[in-house]
């Protein structure tokens, strides 16, 4: 919804600026509309430091060993990803599996107010839910052995009665080009594409004009620990491997309409979806 402001001739053009920028910013209906647009969303400090803080050195101290359940990097197949668990570097972690259920801070940054009340605007439901059979991880990528991941949508190998679904990608350490923060799409949510354009594994074909293309619209932002992304589960998105000598860790779930079912019988329906609003 387009807002008009109105300023005093008192004030001055600076004073003006600023202020028309932080109503802006700070309007969840200019929110939701950007949502809309792009398919995705970042909203920057939106955690508190000491939530993100136990995030962090509780997804660490979960790596020191790993404990189950966890995928490894051998397992996803992805470009560059060890071609077995016995090969040199087959059992990095690629993901902490079953995040909410594993510690109580987990639960609490997925029932944030910051992300819940964005969801509800973002979805179009009071009722929301988080699936704990996509997602719900601690993303991590590791000095060495981490893959590239190539551009997809998330929607590819979930069942739902309606694609209407929202990750929320909360970065725990900071995130940029060099360790592989997410690039996307931007309005790629709403594009059809023919199937010859996706390969067997349903990701984009870069060897294709069209696709290249789309890919030079490509965007990523740096993120921060605070910062929250949201992104609709029909945007293709993609990510580097990570260059730097630091591990990356981001915690990631996946919420729905509660009256957004999962097909059954299917991948999605594996583990009921826990409600958070």
């Amino acid at each position: 919804m387009m807002r008009l402001y109105l300023f005093s001739t008192h004030d001055t053009v600076s004073d003006t600026v600023n202020d028309a920028v932080k109503n802006i910013v700070n309007d969840p209906e200019s929110e939701a509309a950007r949502f809309s647009r792009d398919g995705y969303l970042v909203c920057r400090n939106s955690l508190p430091a000491e939530l993100v803080n136990t995030l962090r050195t509780t997804a660490e101290a979960a790596l020191a060993p790993p404990l189950a359940p966890v995928e490894y990097e051998a397992e996803v197949g992805y470009p560059g990803s060890p071609q077995s668990l016995h090969a040199a570097g087959g059992k990095t972690p690629r993901r902490l599996l079953q995040a909410y259920s594993r510690d109580a801070a987990f639960r609490d940054a997925a029932r944030h107010p910051a992300i819940t009340e964005r969801l509800q605007r973002f979805i179009g439901s009071e009722r929301i839910a988080l699936s704990q059979n996509h997602h719900n991880c601690v993303m991590t990528k590791h000095p060495g052995f981490s893959s590239r991941t190539a551009w997809h949508r998330d929607m590819r190998y979930w069942s739902f009665d309606r694609p209407e679904l929202v990750s929320v990608w909360i970065p725990l350490v900071p995130e940029h080009q060099a360790n592989g923060v997410l690039q996307l799409l931007p309005g790629s949510h709403r594009i059809d594409l023919d199937r010859g354009r996706l390969d067997a594994r349903l990701f984009l074909r870069e060897d294709l004009e069209p696709n290249q293309a789309l890919i030079k619209a490509a965007q990523s932002e740096a993120l921060n620990p605070g910062d929250v992304l949201f992104f609709h589960c029909q945007t293709f998105h993609a990510a580097t491997a990570n260059h730097t000598q630091a591990v990356k860790l981001s915690l990631v779930y996946t919420f729905h309409a509660q009256d957004n079912r999962p097909i059954s019988d299917t991948r999605s329906d594996r583990d009921a979806s826990i409600g958070v609003t």
